[in-house]
């Protein structure tokens, strides 16, 4: 599809469960990126929770994200939908992909009609959420005190940009999550948050996760990577029993059932690589 401008504007699917669910993104391949207002009205008018902007630049890409509401700092579904369109141009293999503050890889093979792409993401840190920070958050969703699992402390957990990681008790009160969105991106303004990941674990390498994206003016994504990729520093960060990756099922309570997989070596502070499949979105 193009916009007004003749822009070729792709739509994929990242993190499909099959050939359904996912998290839609918008993608731009170019031969120079456009103006900053330029991307930030053509992803308004996506209107998806992120499009992807990519342009050659050395031996790699020059990519930007954004979101309806601003520019992103990173975001892993879109980068998954970009290696998707690129493998789908240059073949199977590896993109460098350079950000505004670090270079990043997307590797990309193709097998039986299915894309699997996977990215590394930018280096990861970890520490313990402040404590009025939970409590806010809390107080958004409604939710007490004794809900949270004391198995995984509240975090701040950064893969390229900030999440607050809030463990639950009970996978009924994660399906039950409610906020109000102005509420929301006001608070996650306030503390630099790019997502609320509300988790549920199902085993120490099964989590279920609904992640609350109101600074861009989405409700929620059916599928995070960055979060993904967050999360999985954190737990290297605590010794978590991972045994070397960890699933997530995201976009269920949403009908967008996703499925993430996040790869985690024992390199403090490495990247981690969140792999997942794409679909194309009919336009």
């Amino acid at each position: 599809m193009k916009d007004q401008t003749d822009i070729d504007i792709l739509r994929l699917a990242a993190f499909s469960d099959g050939e359904v669910g996912g998290n839609p993104a918008g993608v731009v391949v170019a031969d120079a990126l456009p103006a900053r207002s330029e991307m930030q009205r053509i992803a308004a008018m996506v209107g998806y929770s992120e499009t992807v902007f990519a342009a050659p630049e050395g031996d790699g890409w020059k990519v930007r994200y954004f979101s309806p509401e601003d520019e992103v700092a990173f975001c892993g579904h879109a980068t998954i939908a970009l290696g998707s369109v690129l493998a789908e141009r240059a073949g199977d293999g590896i993109f460098l992909l350079d950000l505004a503050s670090s270079r990043i890889t997307v590797e990309v093979r193709r097998e039986a009609g299915k894309t699997r792409a996977t990215l590394t993401s930018p280096p990861t840190r970890s520490a313990a959420a402040d404590p009025a920070l939970v409590r806010s958050a809390l107080d958004l969703f409604g939710l007490a005190p004794d809900s949270l699992d004391p198995a995984l402390p509240a975090a701040l957990a950064h893969a390229g940009n900030d999440h607050l990681i809030l463990a639950l008790k009970d996978k009924a009160t994660l399906a039950g999550m409610s906020y109000e969105l102005a509420e929301g991106a006001v608070l996650m303004r306030q503390h630099g948050l790019t997502t609320i990941d509300l988790l549920w674990i199902e085993t120490p390498r099964t989590f279920h996760s609904r992640n609350a994206f109101a600074i861009g003016g989405v409700l929620e994504d059916p599928a995070t990577g960055a979060a993904a990729a967050a999360l999985g520093g954190y737990l290297r960060d605590i010794g978590w029993p991972h045994e070397g990756a960890i699933d997530i099922v995201q976009g269920v309570d949403m009908g967008a059932p996703s499925m993430l997989r996040a790869e985690i070596d024992e390199t403090r502070g490495a990247g981690i690589r969140v792999s997942g499949t794409t679909r194309v979105i009919s336009a």
